[in-house]
């Protein structure tokens, strides 16, 4: 089969998400200008640069009262910080909640039952027991073809690691077994992991 996406697939559901997969997680909690806390999962997203380390993360779509379309996205440009989480498959309920489209005034911790503490290097808040978080400074807003599309680069400036996710002085995946996304409404847990050298090492 081959297609051109501009003049559509002809299947009962786009397979492009799906093509791209397993792909991470960012669970991203932001604050906006009145203190108002959110938080809200983003599954086009990866590490993007290791000094200083950086991360990106894009939205695809709108809301009618934001401007960049989306509450993460506005509360980024108008504080420049937000924190990135990793999910761990015990939380997809709450991830899962917390991925609906609300009024800019609610609160998704307290919509998906989870705790919350401030974090150290910025003025927002982080789950208080995520496998890791990734405090940010925001670098750039890029807007990409399409109206709703945009990209977000940050700095990651503060790192927290969950004690019991530590083995051997490494960062182990499957103590916590993240939960990566398919296409169309599918997920996939990590929960076996193996090691390759490259050619030469």
């Amino acid at each position: 089969m081959f297609y051109e996406p501009k003049n559509g697939h002809g299947l009962p559901h786009n397979p492009f998400n799906a093509l791209i997969a397993p792909r991470p997680i960012a669970w991203i909690s932001t604050r906006d200008s009145e203190g108002h806390d959110n938080l809200a999962p983003y599954s086009f997203f990866n590490g993007v640069a290791y000094e200083p380390p950086q991360v990106m993360f894009a939205t695809t779509g709108g809301k009618a009262d934001r401007a960049l379309g989306k509450d993460t996205l506005d509360n980024i440009r108008d504080t420049g910080v937000f924190c990135v989480h990793v999910v761990e498959e015990a939380a997809t309920e709450a991830m899962n909640t917390s991925a609906g489209s609300y009024a800019r005034d609610v609160d998704e911790f307290s919509r998906a039952g989870l705790d919350r503490v401030d974090c150290d290097m910025i003025a927002c808040s982080r789950i208080m027991n995520a496998p890791a978080a990734l405090e940010c400074r925001l670098t750039q807003i890029t807007q990409l073809p399409g109206a709703a599309n945009h990209v977000c680069f940050g700095e990651v400036v503060g790192i927290h690691l969950r004690d019991d996710c530590l083995v051997e002085g490494k960062f182990d995946v499957t103590t916590f077994r993240p939960l990566a996304r398919l296409g169309y409404r599918d997920y996939a847990v990590v929960r076996d992991a193996f090691t390759l050298k490259r050619p030469g090492e």
